[in-house]
């Protein structure tokens, strides 16, 4: 598939397994305040960032709570929490990124993450060198869904639309790549019930990502 000159990609789900590590982090911080997270799928909260969503946790009780003390106390609680980034890193992620990077492709990186947290994970499994592009989600006033992310990581990478290839693997993100017009694939969601139906196409891991560009 020689149309594609830059590949985009998420970061978790896609290079790292954070997903159940996340919840777990989540669901532990509002337990201890007495919030619970039970009346929302796990799928509900990848893809996008905390922020975002206090509205959906708290329902009723919405007025009752700080929200911005609440996401101010939540990121401390990450910080002192942080993710084992070397154990989590997803066993083909290295082996795949330095092989797109050393076969001409430009790499960039959009993630609803912290740029804090992306680049400790990008620097403790060595992967820092390969990415042209880094984007976090807090650097945009819309957060994936929306496509601004996407759009502003391909204009800094330099390609058309079409010359643009997303990796991804929530139901926002693949909405948010869809959105800025670029082609979106999908890792195959095995866990979390994810409606993936707009990726043009669902891969089994990372390692067929590069197998099906060589094709």
């Amino acid at each position: 598939m020689e149309k594609f000159k830059a590949i985009i990609f998420d970061m978790d789900g896609v290079l790292f397994d954070t997903e159940t590590f996340y919840y777990r982090r989540r669901e532990k911080f509002l337990a201890d305040k007495g919030i619970s997270i039970k009346h929302l799928p796990p799928s509900f909260f990848i893809g996008g960032n905390m922020k975002q969503i206090w509205r959906d946790i708290l329902r009723d009780d919405l007025d009752k709570w700080d929200t911005d003390q609440l996401q101010k106390e939540y990121s401390i609680y990450k910080k002192t929490h942080p993710l084992p980034y070397k154990d989590l890193i997803f066993e083909d992620t290295f082996k795949v990124v330095k092989g797109l990077f050393e076969r001409g492709y430009r790499l960039g990186l959009a993630s609803s993450s912290t740029k804090h947290d992306i680049l400790k994970a990008l620097e403790e499994t060595q992967l820092l060198a390969y990415f042209s592009v880094i984007l976090s989600g807090e650097e945009f006033e819309k957060g994936k869904p929306h496509p601004a992310i996407y759009q502003e990581a391909r204009k800094q990478l330099g390609f058309n639309n079409d010359e643009t290839l997303v990796i991804e693997d929530s139901e926002k993100g693949i909405q948010a790549g869809v959105s800025a017009d670029l082609e979106v694939w999908a890792i195959e969601d095995q866990l979390f019930d994810m409606n993936q139906s707009k990726a043009s196409r669902l891969v089994n891991n990372l390692t067929q990502v590069i197998e099906e560009l060589s094709k």
